[in-house]
């Protein structure tokens, strides 16, 4: 079968590999869609500190059943997977979190991905598609990033919600902020994905910093009382020291970006406004089902965000411009069609 493999960063390789073959427990898939996701075009520039080569990318990805052992599910159904491949037996797994067991094996990132033909997983993983189509489905895992980040954060009816970085990820938390009630004001230096924020996901609100004293206009925009929960979706570090000045007293900061350095933040400011801080890390199936539903009852249109299409053979030709915030993507999609 055909494959895509990260050999070193900036150089792919098309190559041709054996097809997996599956044991118990474990389910064969035949991809169908592979959305390019932050963790894709950071680990293609050498930027991704948990991932190391040579390494086939892809986690964000619809398929169709070849064959398996999970209960509950058929052989040719459309699925999609949680790739955050769990031990289920250290601290984090006892305590109902897989999304950041001590042991965690990411698909595409620890472990090979789904830039090929087809791909085993366990069966315990598997999520039923519900209907939705292969561009829907396979958009649902980084939807889950942004509706895990937003609970982690607690948003409450009316309350301000900041998002920095109107990636992929962010537009997810910017979704379902507004669906768990929030206010949400948008960040992001780029004016292109600020008009897409208030096009096609109804933001009111923006901010560009590079162009505008972010703080006023904040402070404007709340009545003085600033953002009591901060998203950051950037995985800038630049972006991630900044945005503590932002939060309002009594706030939330919670880190969806991830970046190789240090954190540094006055701790008087953070101390006075009693301010929490967290990290929020992959997803779980609660939020992979949330995202379904919320698809299904079109709380969220998620096809919107697709602004570039290419074939699975086109995709090395292609991915260096992904990487140019000029193109204007918003989310490549590949399409396997062999």
């Amino acid at each position: 079968m055909k494959a895509l493999i990260c050999t070193t960063p900036h150089q792919f390789d098309y190559a041709d590999i054996e097809q997996p073959k599956v044991s118990a427990g474990e389910t064969l898939l035949k991809i169908e869609r592979i959305g390019i996701c932050g963790t894709d075009l950071h680990a293609y520039e050498g930027t991704q500190p948990f991932f190391s080569y040579p390494r086939i990318l892809g986690h964000e990805l619809a398929a169709t059943i070849v064959e398996t052992d999970a209960p509950g599910f058929a052989v040719g159904e459309a699925v999609t997977f949680i790739p955050y491949f769990n031990c289920g037996t250290c601290i984090a797994c006892r305590m109902g979190k897989p999304n950041c067991c001590a042991s965690i094996k990411v698909c595409g990132v620890h472990v090979n991905g789904g830039m090929r033909e087809y791909l085993s997983v366990p069966s315990y993983s598997l999520v039923h598609g519900d209907g939705l189509s292969f561009d829907e489905l396979a958009l649902v895992e980084p939807l889950a990033i942004g509706a895990h980040g937003v609970r982690r954060a607690g948003v409450g009816q009316d309350e301000y919600v900041l998002v920095v970085g109107a990636g992929p990820i962010g537009l997810g938390s910017m979704e379902f902020a507004r669906i768990a009630g929030g206010k949400v004001i948008a960040m992001d230096i780029n004016d292109a994905r600020l008009n897409f924020c208030k096009e096609k996901l109804h933001v009111a609100d923006t901010v560009n910093p590079a162009s505008e004293n972010a703080l006023d206009k904040l402070q404007q925009i709340t009545n003085g009382d600033m953002p009591t929960v901060i998203i950051d979706a950037t995985g800038s570090l630049k972006a991630i020291n900044n945005a503590f000045q932002f939060l309002g007293h009594g706030g939330r900061y919670v880190l969806v970006g991830l970046q190789k350095g240090d954190i540094s933040f006055n701790h008087p400011e953070f101390h006075k406004r009693e301010s929490t801080l967290m990290s929020s890390r992959n997803a779980t199936r609660e939020d992979f089902e949330h995202v379904i539903s919320s698809m299904k009852k079109g709380l969220v249109n998620p096809t919107t965000y697709i602004t570039h299409r290419v074939q699975f053979e086109e995709v090395r030709a292609n991915f260096d411009s992904w990487l140019n915030p000029a193109t204007g993507v918003i989310k490549a999609m590949v399409n396997l069609s062999f």
